[in-house]
């Protein structure tokens, strides 16, 4: 995208300035993002990224577990199934050919207590619908491979492992840079308009432009639903309510005494909070999970007991001295409370009727797992 130039002391551009048309944009640098620019410059189009923020991935993208998921809880034949476990192959060949820092740690879901292990045995079965193998683990087993875990049984997850997620997004946007296209940082989107020939698109920030492209992809996470409502002619029913949840983790000073990923059983909004290791053996907790607002990464400390004792249900050596304040994620989700799972939204043109649009909605995990699925799955809805 090309924009006039101005001297040092010329004002700042109020009005939006026309630029040379593209072939397509996407809105939103996260790591969803940057897989559908790549797939889409790669595919002919040229393609430009707008982002919001001043840096790639600010949102979701960092703030998460970095886990490659296996694709284990999801019902089977839901976009999250089929997409977490075609997203994890590609994933990892793409790690092996761009030397991304990854490993295959492996992971035990974990029943505390025995009225839990029939939880387990529904995992165990869903996770076989959907093409993925679980090892079965009785407590004598555990002993021996996670001598300070306290649990009854658990699954061996081979395929689970942890990735650098940064260094997934830089490799993206390498890509998309080598091929031709542009990633524009600090660049908000305030408007998507349909005009017959594809879309205007205007944006904000210091330099407010109107760039026209033929198609256009919405996967700003957070601000997904702001943008896709706010689109002349989309059906409402095409803009579909997004709910807020609020993760906390906490970062374990020291070593911990496992070798793998270590988590409970589903709980009600999430995975549950777990023990993952970064690539330099550094533990960390979480997430919890709680409804908010609006976007706040605020760290709340007030209910760090509660943690705690989710913690110590299966690994009870934790001293509680040794968690310190991570960070916050907020995940863009379509379910809100009490309600019943809901899957990806990959929402083309023969659900909205407008033709070169997608709006990427609820995309939360295993969305970094499955980037680079969803990213062919959005070329096949164009």
């Amino acid at each position: 995208m090309t924009s006039p130039r101005r001297g040092a002391t010329d004002p700042v551009a109020t009005d939006p300035v026309a630029t040379d048309p593209v072939d397509a944009i996407v809105i939103g640098a996260g790591v969803v993002g940057l897989a559908c620019a790549r797939a889409l410059q790669r595919s002919g189009r040229e393609t430009i990224v707008l982002e919001a923020m001043p840096w790639i991935g600010s949102a979701a993208s960092s703030r998460n577990s970095e886990v490659i998921h296996a694709g284990i809880y999801y019902p089977d034949g839901s976009l999250k199934a089929g997409l977490c476990v075609a997203g994890r192959e590609a994933l990892l060949a793409y790690c092996a050919e761009r030397g991304i820092a990854h490993r295959l740690l492996g992971k035990l879901i974990v029943a505390a207590e025995q009225r839990g292990v029939e939880g387990l045995s529904r995992l165990e079965e869903q996770a076989a619908r959907n093409g993925v193998a679980l090892r079965w683990l009785p407590a004598t087993a555990l002993r021996k491979q996670e001598p300070a875990l306290r649990a009854v049984a658990a699954l061996h997850s081979p395929g689970t492992g942890i990735i650098d997620s940064h260094g997934f997004m830089v490799a993206l946007s390498g890509d998309i840079e080598v091929a031709g296209g542009h990633i524009v940082l600090a660049t908000p989107v305030t408007a998507v308009t349909p005009n017959g020939r594809g879309f205007e698109v205007v944006t904000g920030g210091e330099m407010p432009a109107c760039v026209e492209a033929e198609v256009v992809v919405n996967a700003a996470g957070l601000a997904a639903h702001r943008i896709a409502a706010s689109i002349p002619g989309l059906p409402a029913q095409a803009a579909p309510r997004q709910y807020f949840a609020r993760g906390r983790y906490y970062s374990y000073s020291g070593p911990v005494p496992f070798k793998q990923l270590i988590y409970p059983l589903p709980e009600q909004g999430g995975l549950g909070i777990h023990l993952t290791l970064d690539l330099a053996g550094r533990a960390r907790f979480g997430p919890d999970f709680a409804w908010v607002e609006e976007e706040d990464y605020a760290f709340d400390d007030s209910a760090r007991d509660a943690f705690v004792a989710s913690i110590q249900r299966y690994f009870p050596g934790l001293d509680p001295r040794r968690l310190q304040p991570d960070q916050c994620g907020i995940r863009a989700r379509l379910a809100g409370p009490g309600d019943p799972f809901a899957d990806f939204r990959i929402d083309g043109p023969s659900v909205h009727g407008i033709p070169g649009l997608v709006n990427l909605l609820g995309i939360e995990s295993p969305g970094l797992t499955a980037s680079l699925a969803i990213a062919d799955e959005v070329l096949r809805r164009l």
